[in-house]
């Protein structure tokens, strides 16, 4: 069953450089099902939902680790097996050196028209990952942008206004 976040609602978690929960607010803890225990030390991808493709979580974290923020929509699987969206920022953290020392996101509701072209996209990059692997779903990625002529921030953000 899906779960809605609500219109002013802002999820946000903070990992380590593994990717481990380091921190999560009380939106977050209640719309993944877990207790604050069970999160905390626990690998982000706990929340990995099986409809979402490998290729948007390795350009996320391609983009992360060279400093560079972006943006996601992402399918999160509850503990019970529900799922909801999100529209996700992750940003690194970094020291006072400028060194990355975890990430951060912050996550919203994703506009409802963004997730009509957004389920579609995702069907078929993950059905390419299944047949082809993750290299063929990069691919497919890069043509269906090339498209549209549009870069993946563009398209991106373009949904979300």
């Amino acid at each position: 069953m899906q779960i809605m976040m609500k219109k002013d609602d802002f999820i946000v978690s903070k990992t380590d450089l593994k990717g481990c929960i380091t921190y999560g607010n009380e939106i977050f803890i209640k719309m993944s099902g877990y207790v604050e225990k069970e999160l905390l030390g626990s690998p982000h991808n706990i929340l990995r939902h099986a409809d979402m493709p490998a290729v948007v979580f390795k350009l996320l974290w391609s983009r992360v680790k060279v400093k560079s923020p972006i943006n996601a929509y992402v399918k999160n699987r509850c503990k019970n097996g529900d799922f909801y969206w999100v529209f996700a920022n992750v940003t690194p953290s970094c020291n006072d050196r400028g060194d990355i020392v975890g990430y951060y996101s912050v996550r919203r509701k994703p506009k409802d028209n963004a997730l009509s072209i957004i389920e579609p996209l995702y069907s078929k990059l993950l059905s390419e990952e299944k047949l082809n692997g993750l290299t063929a779903s990069e691919a497919l990625l890069k043509q269906i942008l090339d498209e549209k002529g549009v870069s993946y921030d563009e398209l991106i953000i373009s949904l979300q206004k």
